[in-house]
């Protein structure tokens, strides 16, 4: 059933159950560390002039995007993923030694397998630590985070890296004007870390939803298990990514604000005491719908989208890294982040800032600008002469 047959009240995101609030959980935990990495490369609105039917004004008036990074060959998603890492354990004075567990949120892995978890831990020279990955689209910083916290909280985990890496480049179609203009590449990262129990909570509250009834208005098609690589789904482009974008829209500013309505509560505060509200980053007017609807103004809500495009998982992180580096964040703020992506799935986690403002090294050094240089070897040696599919010849006819 597609969302948009339902009615208003179906598709009211229910609260979860009296009692299961974040608050039962024992040990406090702060964000000690945040960084983020984007490619060096710029795709302009005034270069996708030259490839597809669109222009800069068309662009800009719909989605607010003037210019997004695209990560150059071979760079990969744990490349950028690794890269932010750095960044976030420099700032927070942690050593990969120092860590728990890696969480990834991604959509674009390196690989189907191993996990990008994996692949991070063995750069930081780790083993015997958990690592893996969870796809959750756009909310799946959110999801870790959550997933970070329960563990920190539980007392099973101390430190816990969380990173959200994407190169949606990959699978976008770049002559599909409709979906080519919204999306870039980019990683984020967190460091989460267990407070004594004297102190006050960082993160106050989350909430997660979904709803898998939607899961068709925003897909890659081929490539699964349902439909494996053929000649036949790359001649139809199903390896690329498919959206219907007005659904995707009335969904998102419905949802982003009943979900932050909902994390806000839980942490026992109102709308009004968000001293910065920091929303994926998809689109400039369902940033501006939602934040209308929730009566916020334009100077508490961080937006970055005009620079870097959707960049799916890493988009609220990176959005929180440079509202750091600007100078937006202080000592007991109150910082709601929300996000909504594939699934249909949507997050939001509410957390009282504890950072001190950063030094101008870190103002420099916040975003790392990667480029091909970065990227790590590829596991594996691809055979000289591949095996055709069943059912197909040689020539993969």
């Amino acid at each position: 059933m597609s969302l948009t047959s339902l009615t208003e009240q179906e598709q009211t995101v229910v609260p979860q159950a009296e009692g299961t609030e974040d608050r039962l959980c024992t040990y406090p935990v702060h964000v000690v560390g945040i960084g983020a990495a984007v490619p060096s490369d710029r795709l302009t609105n005034q270069a996708l002039e030259t490839m597809v039917d669109t222009s800069d004004e068309w662009i800009r008036t719909r989605t607010g995007i003037r210019e997004r990074r695209i990560a150059p060959a071979p760079l990969a998603s744990s490349d950028l993923g690794f890269a932010a890492a750095r960044v976030a354990l420099e700032q927070a004075g942690v050593t990969p030694a120092d860590l728990d567990e890696i969480i990834v949120a991604t959509v674009t892995p390196d690989y189907q397998f191993p996990s990008t978890a994996c692949l991070l831990a063995a750069r930081l020279g780790l083993v015997g630590i958990p690592a893996f990955d969870l796809a959750a689209g756009c909310s799946g910083l959110m999801y870790a985070i959550e997933q970070a916290c329960q563990a920190i909280r539980s007392g099973s985990r101390r430190t816990v890296l969380v990173v959200a890496a994407e190169t949606l480049s990959r699978v976008v179609n770049f002559h599909d004007r409709r979906t080519c203009v919204l999306f870039g590449d980019g990683a984020a990262a967190l460091v989460l870390q267990r407070a004594s129990l004297q102190d006050e909570p960082g993160i106050l509250a989350t909430n997660l939803g979904s709803d898998g009834r939607g899961a068709h208005l925003l897909v890659v098609p081929a490539g699964g298990s349902r439909l494996p690589a053929s000649s036949q789904t790359i001649a139809q482009g199903l390896h690329y990514l498919q959206m219907s974008g007005s659904e995707v829209f009335k969904f998102a500013v419905r949802v982003m604000e009943e979900s932050t309505r909902l994390v806000v509560a839980r942490a026992g505060l109102r709308v009004e005491d968000i001293d910065c509200f920091i929303p994926h980053q998809a689109n400039v007017r369902i940033i501006q719908a939602a934040a209308e609807r929730l009566g916020l103004p334009a100077e508490r809500i961080m937006v970055n989208v005009d620079r870097y495009g959707n960049t799916s998982a890493a988009s609220i992180g990176l959005a929180l890294v440079e509202a750091y580096q600007q100078g937006r964040l202080h000592p007991g703020d109150v910082v709601v982040m929300t996000g909504f992506g594939t699934g249909l799935t949507w997050g939001s986690v509410a957390l009282r800032w504890t950072a001190p403002p950063p030094t101008p090294e870190q103002v420099r050094t916040l975003v790392y600008q990667a480029t091909a240089a970065d990227a790590a070897e590829a596991l594996g040696t691809p055979p000289a002469c591949p095996s055709p599919l069943p059912g197909e010849s040689k020539n993969g006819v």
